[in-house]
């Protein structure tokens, strides 16, 4: 009789220091990328402030945003079946944009 091998599962730890458990607000991002990263801005504006500051930035590989926009888009869609649809927010910019 052969004794099939069960894989070992790798448990990953993640760790938080209380600054970071803080998190950090922000209402803008700003996306680049090049052909081997993204570069994501977490930018918070204050009303009527001519200077806004980057909270966090975050570089990462295409493979890996990727997963995030599709794990992102699946929390999405959990969060509107239990709290209903998430409106888009319209600027005064987007406004503008929309009358010409």
């Amino acid at each position: 009789m052969v004794e099939e091998k069960k894989p070992v599962e790798n448990q990953l730890q993640v760790e938080l220091d209380d600054q970071t458990a803080q998190g950090a607000y922000s209402n803008l991002a700003l996306i680049t990328h090049n052909e081997t990263e993204f570069v994501l801005d977490f930018i918070f504006v204050q009303p009527q402030q001519p200077k806004a500051k980057v909270r966090a930035r975050v570089i990462s590989s295409p493979a890996h945003i990727r997963r995030f926009l599709d794990a992102l888009t699946e929390n999405i869609k959990k969060y509107e079946q239990k709290f209903g649809e998430i409106k888009p927010m319209v600027t005064p910019d987007d406004r503008s944009r929309m009358i010409h």
